[in-house]
């Protein structure tokens, strides 16, 4: 029945409602499956015609967070990833330490000469003879894609850059590559130049098995935003520190005194930061 009723994606497209994609963005959240069919029944039964993808959300977060403050901040994670702004400089150090739980090398916000001018890099990541040059695509909206000018913007950088790099001493056998992160989603054509150039694209779905959601699952790196126990007020504190994952606050509770938390909500917040750094 509940197929026939159209919703309203974040692009204003209207669609028909798919209880398995919800059902399958419950289950990312590794809830119980009796409570995921549970939340997912009720959703339907509150369905309107029209209904705002975004309403939809909310509405099976707010069930899941009344069960499980853990697998409600799992759901988030495509959210807490757009509420690391204003700046884009959170995301860029999620990105960078992403790489150095991988093995690599990395620098976050660096100056670098090119063959012809200066570039500021987002992410220098290196391991073994791969050297990668990535810029960080942060939107704070979920309707916003990296369109093709994104990768072509890139690229023409990166061949100055890499130009520059290929003089340098140590440098003949390495693989050079640029890159482009975005915590959204790419374009057909951003993709198609993409993967014609070379470049390392990755955003929140993209590549398929391997894009950020499964990263961050993978790695326990979940955004600190991701806290259903920290306030907006709380977290933009711990991000003006640098501070972006739960993993940082799990290890140094300390952070919670700094930024004037009682002790008695230390608990809650420590435990849920603690879970959430559980690789997957």
């Amino acid at each position: 029945m509940n197929k026939s009723v159209l919703i309203t994606k974040y692009s204003g497209e209207l669609q028909a409602f798919d209880v398995n994609k919800l059902i399958n963005s419950l289950r990312r959240s590794k809830a119980e499956e009796d409570i995921v069919q549970d939340i997912a029944r009720k959703v339907q039964e509150q369905l309107e015609e029209g209904m705002t993808t975004k309403k939809i959300y909310q509405l099976a977060f707010k069930m899941l967070k009344s069960k499980s403050r853990v697998s409600a901040s799992k759901y988030k994670l495509k959210k807490a990833l757009m509420e690391l702004g204003p700046t884009g400089f959170p995301f860029e150090n999620l990105v960078g330490k992403l790489f150095a739980h991988e093995g690599y090398t990395t620098k976050v916000g660096v100056i670098v000469q090119g063959s012809c001018v200066q570039h500021e890099i987002d992410v220098i990541a290196q391991k073994d003879n791969k050297h990668y040059m990535i810029e960080c695509k942060y939107h704070s909206h979920q309707g916003r894609f990296c369109s093709v000018k994104t990768p072509l913007y890139i690229h023409s950088r990166f061949l100055d850059v890499e130009k520059q790099w290929e003089h340098q001493k140590g440098h003949e056998t390495k693989l050079h590559k640029g890159g482009v992160y975005t915590n959204t989603r790419f374009t057909t054509d951003a993709i198609q130049y993409g993967k014609c150039v070379g470049l390392l694209l990755t955003s929140w779905d993209y590549p398929i098995g391997n894009g950020l959601k499964e990263r961050i699952d993978k790695s326990g790196f979940h955004p600190l935003t991701a806290l259903t126990t920290l306030t907006k007020a709380e977290k933009t504190k711990l991000l003006d520190k640098n501070i972006v994952l739960c993993k940082e606050l799990h290890e140094n509770p300390v952070l919670l005194n700094q930024i004037g938390i009682s002790k008695k909500r230390h608990k809650k917040i420590l435990e849920d930061s603690k879970a959430l750094c559980k690789s997957t």
